[in-house]
């Protein structure tokens, strides 16, 4: 490597974020030759109790919907339709509203089409027709 000759620009200052608070308490002298490590956080954490509620609200809209279907073919398709509007809900709070809630729709309405489509291939497999048309 060649030599630099000359002398080196300033530094530039840390990004924000990047020093920890000015009453953060020292490193024990073993560490204090070592530069502060950078302290990121998640601006807007997901915690448990809004995933709980979203996971409890769409339990009850699965319920409520799939109550609906008298038959196997008309649960199987009510639940779609439900899922199919839970997931565009779980996308606009992703975007606009609590991403906790956002996360409990998902996985409800995951967990609820993959049920009744369990069943939709149960009947499938041991009539050999398809129970959706």
């Amino acid at each position: 490597m060649a030599d630099r000759r000359g002398s080196w620009p300033a530094a530039l200052p840390p990004p924000p974020g990047y020093l920890p608070p000015r009453n953060a308490p020292q490193p024990s002298p073993q560490f204090a030759a070592m530069p502060p490590r950078p302290t990121y956080r998640e601006p807007h954490p997901v915690t448990a109790a809004p995933v709980l509620t979203g996971l409890a609200a769409t339990t009850a809209w699965f319920v409520l919907f799939g109550s609906l279907g008298s038959s196997l073919a008309s649960y199987a398709w009510w639940t779609i339709g439900a899922a199919l509007a839970a997931w565009a809900v779980a996308l606009l709070l992703a975007v606009l509203g609590d991403r906790g809630v956002a996360v409990g729709v998902a996985v409800a309405s995951g967990l609820a089409l993959s049920i009744a489509l369990l069943f939709v291939t149960l009947r499938w497999v041991a009539t050999y027709d398809w129970p959706l048309w």
